[in-house]
């Protein structure tokens, strides 16, 4: 129980980096880096909807058709049709931790029909191994959404005042 319990507690933090971001910055790729705060917040998102029913084949992910502009590799750049506002992703994160807790309550143990191995570096056998990673996952994504808003208060700044800060 542990495992879900570092599972609700990094949305807490993810959640709480969201708070003080304001809307404007959310689409802002600076110079740098790969993507938006809206594309980390989604791939958070996405990302644990997608690995969790790849580790237990009856969960029912919510969202799928976010994945077109979340998944690795996809970049805003490239979106074609307009992605979630910030409060539908906002409203997903928050109801999310709950919802997967509670499916995988009593699953950790179980193992994966398959291995699923991460990049060839990286082997998860159990559900718990997958959880743990999707924790991981955030928190990496987390840390680059607070660059990010660091990086775009910055350049709110420069564009309202005219000069750089």
């Amino acid at each position: 129980m542990e495992t879900l319990g570092q599972l609700k507690f990094a949305r807490i933090y993810t959640q709480g980096r969201l708070q003080s971001i304001k809307e404007e910055q959310w689409d802002i790729q600076p110079e740098g880096f790969n993507n938006t705060i809206r594309w980390n917040v989604g791939h958070i998102f996405t990302t644990m909807e997608a690995l969790v029913h790849r580790g237990v084949s009856t969960y029912e992910p919510v969202h799928p058709e976010w994945r077109q502009f979340f998944s690795g590799g996809t970049k805003p750049a490239d979106w074609t049709d307009e992605p979630p506002t910030k409060e539908e992703l906002l409203a997903a994160l928050a109801e999310q931790p709950a919802r997967v807790v509670e499916f995988l309550t009593g699953k950790l143990d179980q193992k994966l029909p398959d291995v699923m191995n991460i990049r060839d570096i990286h082997e998860m056998s159990t559900v718990e191994g997958v959880t743990q990673f999707v924790i991981w996952h955030e928190a990496v994504h987390s840390g680059i959404i607070f660059g990010l808003s660091k990086a775009t208060s910055k350049i709110r700044e420069f564009n309202r005042s005219g000069t750089a800060i």
